[in-house]
């Protein structure tokens, strides 16, 4: 059983456009994927449930089928930070409870693909954040870094706070998320260098936002793959 946990250099960064990609890229692999969100804060009733358009959209890109409780087991309608949201419906946010839906998708799948919400520090109740969750689920982890001005800084930030957590570190992949960010291919080459000990796993064009096949070009998938503890 494997997978990875997707967290972001800031909140609308494109989490969960990457996550979904990486989805159907190993679904294309002929693997079992099974897409994650833990938490999730601004959802709608579909279908008399309340639920998360991020969580749909991985559940989505998916090819295994699971009760949506444990795509999205907190869920809050309020689009505001989780702990924020959790404090105003009354709820405190359990991390052993979300590693208990975590261990039933890993009984039905190859590879669970995780996506935090958030940063790396966001956080998640009163005495936990973003970092203690993926600290618990043990997986490795992947910094999606959204290229726009300040994504240097909250990289190296986020990259130094990953090192320190002990946490294996699967790679980071730069997402294009500002069409006229003039100067996105000298912040990958930057980053490049201050994260050289951590694997490139490639960078997604802001046009592939309209086209998901395009973009998987764009991965390394023989990367991605290797770092995977299961043998196709």
């Amino acid at each position: 059983m494997s997978g990875f946990f997707i967290t972001g250099t800031d909140t609308e960064i494109g989490k969960t456009f990457v996550s979904s990609l990486l989805i159907k890229l190993l679904v294309e692999e002929g693997l079992q994927v099974t897409g994650m969100k833990p938490i999730a804060s601004g959802a709608k009733i579909v279908d008399g449930v309340l639920k998360n358009e991020d969580a749909l959209s991985l559940i989505q890109a998916s090819n295994v089928s699971s009760d949506y409780k444990n795509i999205n087991p907190y869920v809050f309608e309020p689009p505001v930070s989780p702990h924020l949201a959790a404090e105003q419906a009354g709820v405190e946010i359990n991390i052993d409870d979300i590693q208990k839906h975590f261990s039933r998708l890993q009984e039905i799948s190859d590879v669970v693909i995780v996506e935090g919400v958030g940063g790396w520090y966001a956080p998640i109740s009163c005495h936990t954040t973003v970092a203690d969750l993926a600290e618990i689920l043990g997986l490795p982890v992947i910094l999606v870094v959204g290229l726009r001005l300040g994504c240097l800084n909250h990289a190296l930030l986020t990259a130094q706070a990953l090192r320190q957590s002990g946490i294996p570190i699967a790679g980071w992949i730069a997402n294009h998320v500002d069409n006229a960010f003039s100067s996105a291919d000298k912040n990958i080459s930057t980053l490049k260098h201050y994260l050289n000990d951590i694997p490139f796993l490639g960078s997604v064009p802001f046009q592939s936002n309209q086209s998901d096949h395009c973009s998987m070009h764009h991965i390394n998938k023989k990367s991605l793959i290797n770092r995977l503890s299961i043998k196709k």
